[in-house]
């Protein structure tokens, strides 16, 4: 709570320190993390999902200049491939911003998943609520590049930015598993490429064809337009445009129904995702020692796993 009072006051050592604490999950923090979600609420949240490849992460440094040269102050939660033998994570995001490591208005941490899936941290959420409170203007989440099954991330920000590029293969791909309709904003990275128009051209395509499902008002019209914005990290193309558009998607979200909904899929997400990770600790907590008993008989295939499973649920109080 020390750590909390600080943090409001824009502390940011305080704020690493309670995103640390967060991480390791310990359950000293959870009270001041409920004090810090009270308090946040503020910032609008940007969730950039896509395909390792894309150019995430330079996209995201050259997007947070643009930002900070409107004078807003930016954090980026960066979700990197965690060791599958430390747990830790390799920082490879970091490393691309490291342009912007000095400016006192930008906030940059890696994240590990830690076996999460999804493309999110389990404390990613809990590290925007830290920005928020701590009067960051815009938070912007980058997720893990995993392939076609982050859309965790559509119920985790306000604004989900998919970014594709061209050459990187089969375009009917990313549509497989549902990527392309989390999106409120469409990115082409790369435009200084030859083969960029295509790309642009088959995104515009399927959206015409009725991919997205948008909220509609009560004359049965979109409240959102899901648009294909250009970009190119390379030479600077499109990103005062992409910008430009990611305030007015905030704007739409904060005038019209797309928030209020918005809003009530993000509480569901995480109360459930909060409950899940309890009950997780709690569940391991009180079965390791019968887990390591019966390892020995499954793995002897004496014991078949279904019938372990039942076994310790039947066993155990939640």
């Amino acid at each position: 709570m020390e750590l909390f009072e600080r943090l409001i006051k824009g502390d940011l050592r305080a704020a690493g320190r309670l995103m640390s604490r967060a991480e390791a999950g310990s359950g000293e923090v959870r009270s001041a993390l409920g004090e810090i979600y009270k308090a946040a609420g503020k910032a609008h949240i940007v969730g950039l999902t896509g395909v390792p490849g894309s150019g995430k992460s330079t996209l995201v440094s050259k997007l947070v200049a643009a930002i900070r040269e409107d004078g807003r102050r930016v954090g980026v939660i960066a979700i990197d491939p965690s060791s599958p033998f430390s747990g830790g994570s390799i920082l490879g995001d970091r490393i691309r911003m490291t342009n912007l490591a000095m400016d006192d208005g930008v906030y940059i941490r890696s994240m590990a998943t830690r076996g999460s899936t999804g493309g999110l941290a389990r404390s990613a959420l809990a590290a925007v609520d830290i920005l928020d409170a701590a009067g960051f203007d815009l938070i912007i989440i980058e997720t893990v590049g995993v392939g076609q099954d982050e859309v965790e991330i559509a119920r985790a920000s306000h604004s989900v930015l998919v970014v594709s590029a061209p050459g990187l293969g089969d375009d009917v791909q990313a549509i497989k598993a549902g990527i392309l309709e989390i999106a409120d904003i469409h990115v082409v990275s790369k435009c200084d490429r030859s083969d960029a128009n295509r790309t642009i051209t088959d995104l515009k395509t399927m959206l015409a064809m009725g991919i997205n499902v948008s909220i509609k008002n009560k004359d049965d019209k979109p409240l959102w337009q899901v648009p294909v914005v250009g970009t190119s990290s390379e030479t600077g193309e499109g990103i005062g445009k992409l910008l430009e558009t990611i305030d007015r998607h905030r704007d739409a979200h904060r005038s019209t129904a797309l928030g209020p909904e918005r809003l009530r899929r993000i509480a569901e997400y995480r109360t459930f995702k909060t409950a899940e990770d309890l009950l997780r600790g709690r569940f391991f907590t009180s079965t390791s020692e019968r887990v390591t008993a019966m390892v020995e008989r499954i793995s002897r295939r004496e014991l078949d796993p279904f019938a372990a499973s039942d076994e310790l649920m039947s066993n155990i109080a939640l």
